[in-house]
C-alpha cells in the first residue's frame, strides 16, 4: 500500500472494473456511439486528433530532394507555422482541426517550453526514427467521452544536446541511447503529469490536469494549457485570408471563428493569459520580417527568457493560461479547465462563467464510471486483471492514434500563392503521380510520433481491433481509403505519404471481412461497397504486379522491408524478375477474401454469383502457379522467392523467412450449405476437378464438417504440405520463440544465406533485434524480430485450417517435442505467447521492457504499457517505434477472443515448451 500512497492517481485509478453489465444494463457510451452513427449527436466531433509530431513530415517538406527531417527540424517547430496540420502534447482538436488544445510545460531549467515531444529523425537515430520521451495513452472510450494521458517530465534540464550527440556516435551495432540512460530520472526527480478529459456534451470538455512531484525536494512547475487556431490564413489561397481571434481576460481565453463560433477555455485559480500569433518567426529562422510582431514562439520566449514577445493587448491566434505551481516533495497540484463551444451572449456581453465546481466533478466521475462500465462489456470476465489492463491501454492507444490528416497533393506539388514556388524537381519527384489525392479526414495512424501519417496496410490491422469497440468507425476507415480522392484512378490503394505509390500487402479485403464478422455479419451494404472498389484494386495487382502473366506476383517490399538479401523495391542487381512467395501468397489470400465476400453477398443478391466463380478460379490459378513456377521447394518444404533471369534460368533465394510462411494465410472452406445455396459455384468446382485435374491439390481436399456434411478446402498449402511447412514454423531452432513467431529463421544465425549476383555478394543473417543492415532505411528491421501483424495472420490461418481438419490433424508442437496438438491448441498457445510479451511473468516483469529496471520494478512505471513496433526474437524486448499501438493493439483482440469463454489456461508450461 505504501507504493500506492506514494504514487496517487496511478493507472489503477479509473480502470477498476467492479461490475459486469448484463443485456438489461444501460450503457451510456454505447448510446453515444449509436447517436454518433445515426447522425443525431456528433460525439466524435472533438477528439485526440492533434498529432504528437508535425515537423519532419513529408507534408511540411518543400525541399528539392525530399529531405523532410532537415527541411523542418525540431528546432524550427516552436517558431514556424505548419502548413498542413499541428502538433502538441495531450492534444485535442475538432475533426477539421479549426482549433487545437494541448499542454505546455516548463520546469524552470529547460532552454525551451516543452510543447511537443522530442526525438531523433532518420538521420539522427542509429536505428531510425526514435522518440526520446516517455508518455502513455492510458484510457479512451470510442467517442472520447473519457480519456486519460500520462507524461513523465524530468525536473532537471532536458538533455537535448546529449541525446543528439551520443546517438550520433553510435552505429547500427550499438543500442539506442535513451532518455532513461542519461540518469535524469534518478531519485524520482520528475513530474508525473496526468491529463483527464470528460465530455459534458460533444462540444463541452472538462479537463483535469494533475501534476505530481515525485522527487524529494520542493519544486516549481509552469503549466500552460494552450489554445490556438490552425493557420489557414498565411498561404495566400483565394478567400482564405480571414483571421480568427483569441482574447485573454482573467482566467479565460475566448476565441472567435466565423465557422466554429465562440470558443471558451476557462481555468480555475488565477493564471495569467498570454497571447501571440500562430505565425512564423521569420526573423529568428531566416533574418526576414514576419507577419506578426508576436509570432508563434512568443509565449516560449516570454516564459523562458522574460522577453516582451506576447501581445500586451492580450489578443492573437495562439494563447495560454500560465500557471506557476509550487509543489512540495511527494505532493501534487491540480488544475481544472473547461473547453466549450458556446453561443455568443447578446449585446457583446462576455460569456457566462464555465462551471468548474460541482458540475465539473459530476461529469468527470460519471464519464469515468461509464468508461469502466463500457469496458466491462468489452473485456471478457475470463481475462486476468493484468490482461484487462493491457487490453484497455491497447484500445486507448488506438483511440489516441486517431489523427486529423490534411494533405492536398496537387497544392503541395504546386506550392501556395503566398509562398515561394517549390523547386521544379518536385513536380517529378515524390508522390507526383498522386496529384488527385486530397485528404481532409480523421484517420487512424500507426504511431502519432514516429509514423504520424496513415499507412494503408497498418490501417487494415488497426480496424480489426477498433471494430471490437467502434465498428462504425472501423468500417468508415476501410471505406475511406477506397474513395475516389484516395484510390488512384488506376486502382492502386495509397501506401503512405513517404511514397504513396509503394506497394503494401493487399489486406484490405481480409480486414473488411473481419470487421464485417465482428459487427455481427449484418452490414451487407458495407461489404458490397468494399467489394466494388476492391475489384479495381485486384485488377491493378494483376495488371501491374504479374509481369510474366503467369499468376505469380512481384510487388516489391510488401511491408517486409529488410528481410531479403537485397532491397525488393529497388532495381534488381541483375536483369530479371523477382517472383515473390509472399506476393503470390498475398494475392491467393486476396482472391479467397473476395470469393468469401461474394459468397456472403450472393445469398442476398444472385448477381454476385459470377464474382464468386471468378475469384474461385483466380485463386486456383494463383495457388497452382506457385508450385508450377518453382516457389515451393519440396526438399526444404518451404516457399522461397525466385529470381527469374533474362535467359530464363532461375535463382531460388533460399531465405527461410516469414515470406515463405505467408502462403498459409491463403485458405478458406466451401461448406455443403454454400454449395447447395449457390449451385453455379458448385457446378464450376466440379467442372474444374473433372477438366482441370492439375488444380486438385489446391481445391480438391474434402472431408466431413462438424454438421456431418462434406466441405471443401481451398488452400495454397495442401494437406500434405501444411504438415511439413508447420514443422518448420513450429521449430524452436527456426521460427518459434518463447514470445511468438520470428520473422526470420534462427537457423540463419549460424548459416546466413548468401548469394552472388552481378558480381556482388548479398547476405541475410538472423538478427533478433534491430538490424545492423541499412538496406532499406528508417525503422526497417525485420531480420529476426517478432512482428505482431504476421503472427496474427498466421494464427488466423491456423484456425481456418483447424475449422476444416478439426481434431483429426495433430502436429508436433514444438517440433521434435513428441507432443501432438491440434491446430486450434497451437493457435491458442501462440496467442498466449504474444500476450505474455505484455503481461507480468512469475517474477513480476514484462518482457517488452527487457532489462530496463525502471520500467520493470518501479511502481509508478511498471503498469504503464507501451506498444512497440516489434519485439526481440529471443527475449521479447520491445523495439522500433514505441507507440505503435496501431497493429500491436492486435494483442487486445487476442485477449478478447481467447478469454471470451471460461475455458482453462492453454499456455504451455516452460517445461513443455522446452521439450
Amino acid at each position: 500500500m505504501a507504493a500506492v500512497e506514494k504514487y496517487p492517481g496511478g493507472v489503477e485509478d479509473g480502470q477498476v472494473i467492479t461490475d459486469r453489465p448484463t443485456s438489461a444494463t444501460p450503457d451510456p457510451e454505447r448510446h453515444r456511439l449509436a447517436q454518433a452513427d445515426a447522425g443525431e449527436q456528433d460525439w466524435r466531433a472533438w477528439g485526440p486528433y492533434l498529432s504528437e509530431r508535425a515537423w519532419g513530415t513529408v507534408r511540411e517538406d518543400y525541399s528539392e530532394h525530399g529531405t523532410a527531417w532537415d527541411y523542418f527540424p525540431h528546432d524550427h517547430a516552436r517558431s514556424r507555422a505548419y502548413r498542413w496540420n499541428e502538433d502538441g502534447m495531450a492534444g485535442v482538436c475538432d475533426d477539421r482541426q479549426t482549433f487545437c488544445f494541448a499542454l505546455a510545460l516548463w520546469n524552470g531549467r529547460d532552454p525551451i517550453l516543452k510543447e511537443r515531444m522530442f526525438g531523433l529523425g532518420g538521420d539522427g537515430g542509429n536505428h531510425g526514427e526514435d522518440a526520446k520521451e516517455y508518455w502513455w495513452y492510458l484510457d479512451s472510450t470510442p467517442t472520447h467521452s473519457w480519456m486519460r494521458w500520462r507524461y513523465h517530465y524530468p525536473q532537471a534540464a532536458f538533455p537535448y544536446d546529449e541525446l543528439v550527440a551520443v546517438n550520433a556516435l553510435r552505429g547500427r551495432d550499438d543500442t539506442e541511447y535513451e532518455l532513461v540512460d542519461t540518469g535524469i530520472f534518478d531519485d524520482d526527480r520528475y513530474w508525473a503529469v496526468t491529463v483527464d478529459y470528460a465530455k459534458a456534451s460533444p462540444t463541452d470538455l472538462c479537463i483535469l490536469v494533475t501534476v505530481a512531484n515525485r522527487g524529494d525536494r520542493d519544486e516549481t512547475l509552469h503549466v500552460l494549457p494552450s489554445l490556438w487556431f490552425r493557420n489557414t490564413w498565411a498561404w495566400g489561397l483565394p478567400g482564405g485570408d480571414r483571421v480568427p481571434k483569441l482574447v485573454g481576460t482573467g482566467s479565460r481565453l475566448v476565441g472567435e471563428h466565423w465557422v466554429l463560433g465562440q470558443l471558451l477555455l476557462e481555468g480555475d485559480g488565477e493564471p495569467t493569459p498570454l497571447l501571440c500569433d500562430n505565425d512564423t518567426n521569420a526573423e529568428r529562422l531566416w533574418g526576414l520580417p514576419g507577419r506578426s510582431p508576436y509570432p508563434k514562439d512568443g509565449i516560449n520566449d516570454h516564459v523562458v527568457n522574460g522577453a516582451a514577445t506576447v501581445n500586451p493587448d492580450r489578443e492573437g491566434t495562439k494563447g495560454a493560461l500560465h500557471y506557476v505551481l509550487d509543489v512540495p516533495a511527494g505532493g501534487q497540484r491540480q488544475i481544472r479547465l473547461r473547453l466549450t463551444r458556446t453561443a455568443p451572449p447578446p449585446g457583446g456581453a462576455p460569456p457566462a462563467p464555465a462551471d468548474l465546481g460541482d458540475d465539473f466533478e459530476t461529469v468527470l466521475w460519471a464519464r469515468r464510471a461509464e468508461a469502466n462500465h463500457f469496458f466491462a462489456g468489452v473485456i471478457p470476465a475470463g481475462a486476468s486483471a493484468d490482461e484487462a489492463l493491457v487490453a484497455r491501454q491497447a484500445i486507448a492507444g488506438l483511440m489516441w492514434g486517431k489523427q486529423f490528416y490534411h494533405f492536398d497533393v496537387k497544392r503541395w506539388l504546386e506550392g501556395d500563392p503566398g509562398s515561394a514556388p517549390p523547386p521544379a524537381g518536385r513536380r517529378h519527384g515524390r508522390n507526383s503521380h498522386w496529384w488527385h489525392m486530397t485528404s481532409f479526414d480523421v484517420i487512424s495512424m500507426p504511431d502519432p510520433w514516429e509514423y504520424p501519417w496513415y499507412a494503408a496496410w497498418d490501417l487494415a490491422f488497426h480496424c480489426v481491433s477498433i471494430a471490437r469497440v467502434d465498428p462504425g468507425f472501423a468500417k468508415a476507415q476501410l471505406l475511406l481509403l477506397l474513395r475516389e480522392w484516395y484510390l488512384h484512378p488506376n486502382g492502386q490503394i495509397p501506401a503512405y505519404e513517404w511514397a504513396f505509390g509503394d506497394v503494401n500487402p493487399p489486406v484490405h479485403a481480409w480486414a473488411a471481412l473481419k470487421v464485417f464478422e465482428i459487427d455481427g455479419s449484418r452490414d451487407h451494404e458495407f461489404l458490397a461497397r468494399v467489394l466494388q472498389k476492391l475489384l479495381l484494386n485486384f485488377t491493378w495487382w494483376v495488371n501491374r504486379k504479374d509481369t510474366g502473366g503467369n499468376n505469380v506476383f512481384e510487388g516489391g517490399f510488401l511491408g517486409l522491408d529488410n528481410v531479403g538479401p537485397f532491397d525488393r523495391s529497388a532495381a534488381l542487381p541483375v536483369a530479371g524478375v523477382l517472383e515473390q512467395s509472399d506476393g503470390t501468397g498475398w494475392m491467393a489470400m486476396y482472391a479467397l477474401n473476395l470469393l468469401d465476400m461474394a459468397i456472403v453477398l450472393a445469398e442476398h443478391d444472385r448477381a454476385y454469383v459470377d464474382t464468386a466463380t471468378k475469384f474461385f478460379e483466380h485463386f486456383a490459378y494463383i495457388a497452382a502457379a506457385a508450385y508450377d513456377q518453382g516457389l515451393w521447394d519440396d526438399e526444404d518444404a518451404f516457399f522461397y522467392d525466385v529470381l527469374r533471369l533474362a535467359d530464363g534460368s532461375q535463382v531460388p533465394l533460399k531465405v527461410r523467412s516469414v515470406v515463405g510462411l505467408l502462403p498459409l494465410a491463403a485458405v478458406t472452406r466451401l461448406t455443403a450449405r454454400t454449395l447447395r445455396r449457390l449451385p453455379e459455384l458448385g457446378a464450376r468446382l466440379r467442372w474444374f476437378l473433372t477438366n482441370r485435374p492439375e488444380y486438385a491439390d489446391v481445391i480438391g481436399a474434402r472431408r466431413l464438417g462438424p454438421d456431418g456434411r462434406q466441405q471443401r478446402l481451398l488452400s495454397m498449402v495442401g494437406p500434405e504440405q501444411v504438415v511439413r511447412l508447420l514443422a518448420r514454423m513450429l521449430d524452436t531452432d527456426e521460427f518459434l520463440s518463447e514470445y511468438g513467431l520470428r520473422t526470420l529463421s534462427r537457423a540463419h544465425l549460424d548459416k546466413p544465406f548468401t548469394v552472388t549476383l552481378g558480381g556482388q555478394e548479398f547476405s541475410v543473417g538472423y538478427e533478433p533485434a534491430e538490424s545492423t543492415s541499412g538496406l532499406f532505411g528508417g525503422n526497417s528491421n525485420w531480420r529476426g524480430p517478432i512482428w505482431m501483424p504476421t503472427n496474427f495472420l498466421l494464427i488466423s490461418a491456423l484456425r481456418d485450417h483447424a475449422a476444416f481438419f478439426g481434431d483429426d490433424l495433430q502436429v508436433e508442437y514444438p517440433t521434435r517435442s513428441g507432443r501432438k496438438c491440434t491446430l486450434d491448441e497451437i493457435a491458442d498457445d501462440l496467442s498466449a505467447r504474444l500476450i505474455s510479451l505484455f503481461t507480468r511473468d512469475d517474477w513480476g516483469r514484462r518482457p517488452i521492457y527487457g532489462a530496463a529496471q525502471l520500467f520493470q520494478t518501479h511502481p509508478d512505471w511498471r503498469d504503464l504499457i507501451s506498444f512497440p513496433e516489434y519485439f526481440h526474437g529471443d527475449n521479447g524486448a520491445g523495439l522500433g517505434a514505441w507507440h505503435q499501438t496501431g497493429w500491436t493493439a492486435l494483442v487486445a483482440d487476442l485477449i478478447l477472443t481467447r478469454r471470451r469463454g471460461p475455458g482453462p489456461e492453454t499456455r504451455m508450461s516452460g517445461r513443455d515448451r522446452a521439450q
